[in-house]
């Protein structure tokens, strides 16, 4: 009778044949960490440390493994995968892959990002309901979740709060967090260090994938083409998947059609410019949680109204603020407000908007307003109209999809056009060097 001690042997040499056949690199990563579970009644089990590696193992070696123990021994009749949770991930490539599983695959959670500190408003109430969705049921509603707006707005702490609602739920949820740009890096990491099945292991283990700022991998061919295959990976194990950007999944420039498609699959939810009331119940919040320090309300009224801009600025003025009364013993009034953030004020009550800039180009160049939209293509509307984009994409922060549909509903490679024209003209035609730098002056005046 074949017993545990020599099946073990049997198990030795069969992993030792596989190591020959598969080469180096396939056996560290993927078979040297299989596991002889049990043996029982001609009956073999072998451990996989997790559904992504049993999956993964079973339709390239299982037969081979199987056609291994079955010429072993007659006494052996069927062999199965299972997975075990109690083998670690990658155990047996420990001595190759040390580094790189050094390295923790998911960024730090801010403890200041909850949802209980997310003020919601008309802006954002949608946006807020789906991450809370997202976060409490594990029953993948839609998938993926995308969150898009501009910058400051409130994306990443509703990333983070997701996660630490997760967390809290279900600790023993796999959740990934990191930025797109640390994706990025891992995986070139993973590339160098010749560790890529590592590096596809962890990110497809996961329960819930949250990629921030997805926009930072335009125009990187093989991590887009990396992300894609992790991204069916996971739907695949209807396991969720939230990512954040700075514009909708139809407007991400460089990032591969078949990307921008899977990304539209679920719900893409808007976080749009912050409202009065808004900004009001931000920066009430904040003053609240300060402590030994009096804010007037007209103060707090003040800053809501003067700093539109975003999220993130408003609460740096209300540190700054704090600050200063703290370390110059001076009240924080509406006087000494207006002279510590003078130049925050200016620089918010300078800032342009795109229907200004073609009013004041359309008066410069005696055209009608009407011209800057309209598909006229007459040199003598034109030119202008290239002006236009031109000074709209220096002067405000609009996307180029969000300048173009200002434009009549042109498309973004129009308006790059337009800027490359421009520039190009401003080096060789003086005239035009001219007409723009008055312009500029009249906007920021």
């Amino acid at each position: 009778m074949l017993s545990s001690h020599v099946a073990e042997k049997i198990w030795q040499q069969i992993k030792q044949q596989l190591s020959k056949e598969a080469g180096k690199t396939v056996y560290n990563n993927w078979l040297e960490s299989l596991k002889l579970v049990s043996f029982s009644d001609g009956k073999i089990e072998i451990g996989s440390h997790s559904d992504f590696h049993k999956n993964w193992i079973e339709p390239r070696y299982g037969n081979r493994i199987k056609s291994l123990w079955l010429a072993s021994s007659d006494e052996i009749k069927s062999v199965i995968f299972v997975v075990d949770k109690n083998m670690t991930s990658s155990s047996g490539s420990k001595k190759q892959s040390k580094k790189f599983n050094n390295l923790p695959i998911s960024s730090p959670l801010d403890p200041r990002y909850k949802f209980e500190k997310f003020v919601v408003g008309p802006s954002n109430d949608f946006v807020a309901a789906a991450a809370q969705r997202v976060a409490e049921t594990e029953d993948v509603a839609f998938n993926p979740l995308v969150i898009y707006g501009g910058v400051g707005l409130g994306k990443t702490h509703l990333m983070h709060s997701i996660a630490w609602r997760i967390r809290e739920i279900n600790p023993n949820r796999q959740v990934v967090y990191l930025s797109a740009e640390k994706f990025m890096y891992q995986f070139v990491r993973a590339l160098r260090q010749q560790e890529t099945m590592v590096f596809k292991e962890q990110f497809r283990s996961a329960d819930v994938l949250m990629v921030d700022d997805v926009q930072f991998i335009a125009g990187k061919d093989s991590t887009q083409e990396e992300f894609f295959h992790t991204f069916n990976a996971l739907v695949d194990q209807n396991k969720q998947i939230v990512v954040s950007s700075d514009r909708s999944p139809a407007d991400l420039e460089g990032i591969e059609e078949r990307l921008r498609s899977r990304l539209g699959w679920g719900i893409v939810a808007e976080i749009h410019q912050t409202t009065y009331e808004l900004r009001l119940g931000i920066l009430q919040a904040k003053a609240d949680d300060i402590k030994n320090c009096e804010i007037e309300p007209k103060v707090i009224e003040f800053l809501a109204h003067k700093i539109t801009s975003n999220i993130r600025e408003l609460e740096g003025a209300l540190k700054r603020l704090v600050a200063h009364s703290q370390l110059v013993g001076r009240p924080i009034t509406l006087e000494n407000t207006q002279d510590v953030l003078h130049d925050l004020l200016r620089a918010n009550d300078r800032r342009v908007t795109i229907e200004e800039i073609q009013k004041k180009v359309a008066e410069h160049f005696n055209t009608r307003l009407s011209d800057m939209s309209s598909p006229r293509r007459a040199r003598a509307v034109a030119r202008p109209r290239q002006v236009a984009m031109y000074l709209a994409k220096q002067l405000t922060s609009r996307s180029l999809p969000e300048i173009g549909r200002k434009f009549g509903g042109r498309d973004h490679t129009t308006v790059m056009h337009a800027v490359s024209r421009i520039e190009s003209l401003m080096n060789s035609d003086s005239a035009i060097a001219d007409d723009l730098e008055l312009l500029k002056r009249m906007l920021d005046s």
